[in-house]
């Protein structure tokens, strides 16, 4: 490999590797599995290592955890690093290891070196400081150097005591894992089922997310758990070898991991991963490895630290489940968007304790890539608990017909195809398909949409069933069938009632989210809030993106004016208003609804009508924040510099804004100067 080639993927890597590390930490939505996370890690390890020179400013092997400024918690400022842990994945890894402590610290095979050993819980890092026994704050790592403030959350976590047992420093962090146990994840997501609500992909995500919450009522509502693994800040510490000092935490009413151990040799490390390997499908918890630490204190301080990790620890991580079984079908589901999804049908297989019958297969092209059919003996690969996938066909030379993938829809008959760019083929029915009806009105009631309380996934399934759903308005005309809907099993007087209150609370909805909950491709969340900002009425919207449609130029300008709206958007829309059925649908809705006009509160402030640029980091508010200030005060955030841009706020590290600002001549006010303003226009 050439430098400029290994400059390049390391570049590659770096991004990637940001990207994923803000799914998982940040979004608690990761798109890969740890494996794969950890292979890209690992790959950028290994380029560093063979081109050191070549190492970037913003390497993954430099930074630990997520940025949160973008968080609604508070930040807190870790008076002692929480850092991550380097990982090994081989038994050989573990003795290098152990080698190079000896090395680093000089000493002979023959001279006493003691590790402990634990269980790594997959969970979200949390620290907790007691002052005099009692807990007076916890964060989560966030950077690792400042994290989110969620004292009030933990304080709902049956395993944290708000004051410790017995004799107890002034000042004492103990720092562990706040996580979901494997029965209580499967219990929330069934409840979250239920109610319509959101499914978590496994307990990290269901713990992590319902810890970073800013109400602490969610948090209470949810089934959290805590294991201590180590400390922070101290003003003293009880004993002189990691186990001591986790003994201590344990005694003063924290629980630690039962498998914690003592080993005095590599053997004893190895058979200890072993062993806690082996039993890990009995755990009631998830584990993705094994910790390992060096047992003396003092000889941890020797050892010190490299940019993200301690010398004397490492974390021994599980490979990937996998099994091998037959794909006995590949069916087609319809997605709210119309998008065609295969799933693989499986002999049943167990896989890390869990039996697996399905499998994502992702799109056409995953299919011809794997050049799976039914019949053949697949490899599939389970990593916690995400969504199982196939990583090898091992019958692929075998003579059998090649799976077709379907270009008509399986649910409507409807023409399925691929956006020219797109690897997702997709069915072109709209609202007529019987897949995207009752998909787009579960999406239409959800939560972030007209948020129907009582229309859960099941309820809607039932009554589209029974005829009485097909379209958005036709929930507005439930009240209508109250009697027959009292009828039904499981429907009582007073749960009929609230279905019907619910839905007529919702007769003049917020414009944005009754045009988020239409479904229309590319208009989401924000993107519906955006457009009615300017549009302030749903008429006015789509007349704009007809005449657009049209080819009125002065239309689509109009459009693509708006901060965040690009060609993509407006397409979608004039697709939308283009099909009669979908206008169909429109005019009918609106016959049973009246959204008022969508307005942002403003007040009197210098910036009204002018358009704001936040650039560079923001050190006492989030983006998101500042932009929400921005449109309070009356003025448009939008993403770039131009000739339209009133004012520029810069905070430290502004670049090519910054100077593109300074070229047109536009103000230019630091942070402080933009709170100013806010505080002025109270």
């Amino acid at each position: 490999m050439t430098e400029a080639e290994a400059a390049n993927e390391l570049m590659r890597l770096a991004k990637a590797i940001a990207h994923h590390n803000r799914l998982y930490h940040a979004n608690d939505a990761p798109e890969i599995s740890d494996p794969e996370f950890d292979a890209l890690v690992r790959r950028n390890a290994e380029l560093e290592a063979q081109f050191p020179h070549l190492v970037r400013e913003d390497s993954p092997s430099k930074v630990v955890g997520h940025e949160i400024s973008a968080s609604p918690l508070s930040k807190v400022q870790h008076e002692v690093a929480m850092l991550s842990l380097d990982n090994a994945f081989a038994d050989e890894e573990v003795e290098e290891f152990v080698a190079r402590v000896r090395r680093f610290l000089s000493l002979g095979e023959g001279d006493p070196l003691t590790f402990t050993a634990e269980d790594k819980i997959d969970g979200l890092s949390c620290s907790l400081r007691y002052e005099h026994g009692k807990l007076v704050m916890a964060a989560t790592r966030g950077d690792g150097q400042v994290g989110e403030n969620v004292t009030p959350n933990v304080a709902h976590i049956a395993d944290i005591p708000q004051q410790l047992s017995g004799k107890v420093p002034d000042v004492f962090e103990v720092r562990g894992e706040v996580y979901m146990a494997k029965q209580d994840f499967a219990a929330l997501n069934a409840a979250q089922e239920e109610a319509g609500g959101k499914l978590f992909a496994n307990p990290r995500n269901a713990a992590a997310g319902s810890l970073r919450q800013k109400d602490a009522s969610v948090t209470a509502a949810r089934p959290l758990r805590f294991l201590a693994h180590g400390w922070g800040s101290a003003s003293e510490v009880p004993a002189d070898t990691q186990f001591g000092v986790m003994q201590c935490i344990a005694e003063w009413g924290l629980p630690i991991s039962p498998d914690l151990t003592l080993c005095p040799d590599l053997s004893t490390m190895l058979q200890q991963y072993r062993s806690i390997s082996e039993g890990r499908t009995g755990l009631p918890y998830e584990i993705d490895g094994v910790v390992y630490k060096v047992d003396r204190l003092d000889l941890q301080k020797r050892l010190g630290f490299v940019a993200k990790a301690p010398r004397w620890a490492i974390a021994r991580k599980f490979p990937a489940e996998r099994a091998e079984t037959t794909l006995e079908a590949i069916d087609i589901q319809v997605g709210r968007t119309g998008k065609l999804t295969p799933v693989g049908r499986l002999a049943p297989v167990l896989v890390g304790g869990v039996t697996v019958t399905n499998v994502t297969l992702h799109n056409r092209d995953e299919i011809a890539r794997l050049g799976v059919r039914p019949g053949d003996r697949v490899v599939i690969q389970r990593a916690g608990d995400v969504i199982p996938q196939v990583i090898d066909n091992l019958t692929r030379e075998v003579e059998r017909e090649p799976f077709v993938f379907p270009d008509h829809c399986p649910d409507c008959g409807s023409e399925a195809v691929a956006e020219e760019g797109e690897v997702d083929v997709r069915c072109t029915g709209g609202l007529i398909c019987p897949a995207q009806r009752t998909e787009r009105l579960k999406h239409f009631v959800s939560r972030a949409a007209l948020d129907i309380e009582g229309l859960g996934e099941k309820t809607i399934d039932q009554f589209f069933a029974l005829g009485w759903l097909e379209s958005p308005a036709d929930i507005f005309r439930l009240k209508d069938r109250e009697a027959e809907i009292l009828a039904l099993d499981g429907w009582k007087e007073k749960s009929v009632e609230n279905l019907l209150a619910s839905i007529e609370a919702k007769r003049q909805p917020d414009a944005a989210r009754l045009l988020f909950g239409l479904g229309i491709r590319h208009v989401g969340a924000v993107t519906a809030r955006d457009l009615l900002k300017y549009f302030h009425e749903l008429p006015a919207l789509r007349e704009a993106a007809e005449k657009a449609l049209a080819g009125d130029e002065e239309a689509a300008a109009s459009l693509t004016s708006i901060d965040g709206i690009g060609g993509a958007v407006v397409e979608a829309l004039g697709a939308f208003f283009h099909e009669e059925h979908n206008r169909a649908v429109w005019d009918d809705l609106l016959g049973e609804v009246s959204p008022p006009r969508y307005e942002v509160a403003t007040v009197d402030s210098p910036v009204a009508g002018k358009t704001v640029v936040f650039t560079g980091k923001l050190e006492t508010m989030s983006r998101d924040e500042a932009k929400a200030q921005a449109e309070r005060l009356g003025a448009k955030a939008a993403g770039s510099v131009s000739a339209k841009t009133d004012l520029l706020v810069a905070g430290p590290g502004a670049g090519s804004k910054l100077k593109k600002a300074a070229e047109l001549g536009i103000e230019v006010i630091d942070e402080a100067g933009w709170a100013a303003i806010v505080a002025a226009a109270g």
